[in-house]
């Protein structure tokens, strides 16, 4: 049997193909399943172990990006959702996704309260949509989607990708480990743009909540499924060449996904 991954899709979203074609590749039973099927009951979350909020516009970000999905499935389908979180099992919420998680209230999740909302994204400093590629640092958290990662390449594309919060919140999530990604210059952290790409506080690509099975974060792993999908592919090869050895053929954002499906057969099946 295979972990079951939900993708939640609809309404000016649309990373939904890639995403359960990532989640397959992870090793996942994946399904994208609409908005209104969760509402209308035709679709059950207990009948899956992951849920994944995904990228796009949905409800073309009025309001501001990830409102009112937030809204609509709070206020619909809210007590479902925490008693999935509950129950151990994962989110994450990538771009747009990870929008609609801090308007829920899913994160940060400090001491179990997952309705507050607490962090926001905001319009990116530069003023304008980035699409692009960055260099992440992941950092030592609780989070099982980057277990035994350190770095990696991931691309972006938003607006609203501006992490903000009062100062005392962005130290507790560092007290907790709860900043997972950080946008780095190479190696090193404090980046002005390009390399923060919307002016995040403290370098902010992701957070996690204390449990570490609730992962936000700005950049698309399921956007980087093919070593093809680097822009620097070419020179990635040919390094591989010269070191004897061969290009994986996957993109480095699938690991996260693994991670995530090897967490649940390990804990569930």
């Amino acid at each position: 049997m295979k972990p079951k991954a939900l993708i939640l899709d609809g309404y000016g979203l649309n990373c939904g193909y890639e995403t359960k074609y990532s989640f397959e590749k992870a090793g996942a039973e994946a399904d994208r399943v609409h908005i209104n099927e969760l509402l209308e009951e035709k679709k059950s979350l207990k009948d899956y172990h992951i849920l994944a909020f995904i990228g796009g516009f949905s409800w073309g970000d009025d309001h501001g990006a990830g409102t009112l999905e937030a809204c609509k499935l709070k206020y619909n389908v809210g007590e479902d959702i925490e008693n999935f979180v509950k129950e151990d099992k994962l989110v994450i919420g990538i771009c747009n996704g990870f929008q609609a998680l801090v308007n829920f209230g899913l994160l940060p999740g400090f001491d179990g309260n997952y309705h507050s909302r607490e962090v926001a994204l905001l319009p990116n400093d530069c003023g304008n949509f980035r699409d692009d590629w960055v260099n992440l640092k992941v950092k030592k958290s609780p989070c099982v989607f980057t277990k035994d990662i350190e770095k990696m390449d991931l691309p972006i594309r938003h607006a609203e990708g501006k992490f903000y919060a009062e100062d005392d919140v962005i130290d507790e999530l560092f007290e907790n480990n709860q900043v997972v990604m950080q946008y780095v210059e190479g190696t090193l952290t404090k980046s002005d743009f390009p390399y923060n790409p919307n002016g995040s506080k403290k370098d902010i690509a992701g957070i996690c909540d204390p449990t570490g099975k609730i992962f936000g974060l700005m950049p698309h792993p399921e956007a980087y499924n093919s070593f093809l999908n680097h822009p620097n592919w070419t020179k990635n090869k040919e390094i591989y060449k010269r070191k004897g050895g061969t290009m994986p053929e996957e993109g480095d954002g699938i690991q996260i996904l693994r991670n995530g499906v090897k967490y649940i057969k390990e804990e569930f099946l």
